[in-house]
């Protein structure tokens, strides 16, 4: 298991175990953290799975594919640099103590 921690736009604080296997989406999806509306399900279709990657681990993931990239686009307020859609997080071991922080909204 991967401990994500998820944070609010107010701050709140979710950690999470999310299996390996599964993306961060699904780990807040399955535990129903609020912030990460992931209205397409995962389909990288929209943009309501985005949050912002704590500066310490932008570089310690897969980097974006074009798909998401154009996604990002539709992002509430995104960040050029820390901006991801959880859908397109695969969780693996190394990803324990990720953080990651939703937008004050999703659109």
């Amino acid at each position: 298991m991967a401990k994500i921690t998820y944070i609010e736009h107010d701050g709140t604080k979710h950690d999470v175990d999310v299996r390996p296997g599964m993306t961060v989406m699904e780990g807040a999806r399955d535990n129903g953290i609020p912030g990460i509306d992931a209205d397409c399900g995962g389909a990288c279709a929209c943009s309501t799975c985005h949050v912002y990657i704590d500066p310490a681990w932008v570089d310690r993931l897969p980097a974006r594919d074009p798909m998401e990239e154009d996604m990002l686009d539709f992002a509430y307020e995104p960040d050029p640099v820390r901006s991801r859609l959880t859908c397109q997080i695969k969780v693996t071991e190394e990803l324990d103590g990720l953080q990651v922080q939703m937008p004050e909204r999703q659109i």
